[in-house]
């Protein structure tokens, strides 16, 4: 008896990539465990984009927005600096948490953490979304102001 698994178009692409190119297993924990371990001091990163990430986020003391996916107008394409920019950020050894907006871009971004050499990841299951419906602490990020330039008053120039 084989297995087998029923996958939506939409959701193919991530799928594969979790599936086929995790090299290690994918550890998913419930948001109450990472509220937990986020107070004892691992880290969370947020893989949504920017965008998701400034509307609100996990309230956490260490946290860091490095988007998994690029929402495009070909569709969603993979961060292709992704694990680069988490490498920079991060030590194979430190103890992180990977979450998103429901669970499906974490799942795949811990997956390809691990596969790179990350030793202590943790898959947020639910994402934000169930952070939220557990009522945990949130925070929104202030909106960007965009200083408006200064006028100058244009004085003649004076004829030498």
């Amino acid at each position: 008896m084989g297995v087998s698994f029923v996958v939506f178009p939409c959701c193919f692409f991530l799928f594969s990539l979790i599936y086929f190119s995790s090299g290690s297993e994918v550890v998913t924990i419930h948001v109450n465990e990472a509220k937990n371990l986020l107070q004892s001091g691992y880290r969370y990163i947020d893989v949504r984009t920017v965008e998701e990430f400034e509307k609100g986020h996990v309230e956490a003391e260490n946290i860091l927005n490095i988007p998994y996916l690029f929402i495009t107008p070909e569709g969603r394409v993979k961060n292709p600096e992704f694990l680069k920019e988490v490498s920079s950020l991060c030590k194979e050894e430190d103890r992180l948490i990977v979450g998103c907006q429901s669970g499906v871009r974490s799942l795949a971004a811990t997956a390809d953490l691990l596969k790179i050499g990350f030793k202590n990841v943790h898959d947020m299951g639910g994402g934000y979304l169930a952070w939220v419906e557990n009522g945990h602490p949130i925070k929104m990020e202030e909106p960007k102001k965009i200083q408006e330039p200064a006028i100058v008053e244009d004085k003649p120039n004076e004829e030498l």
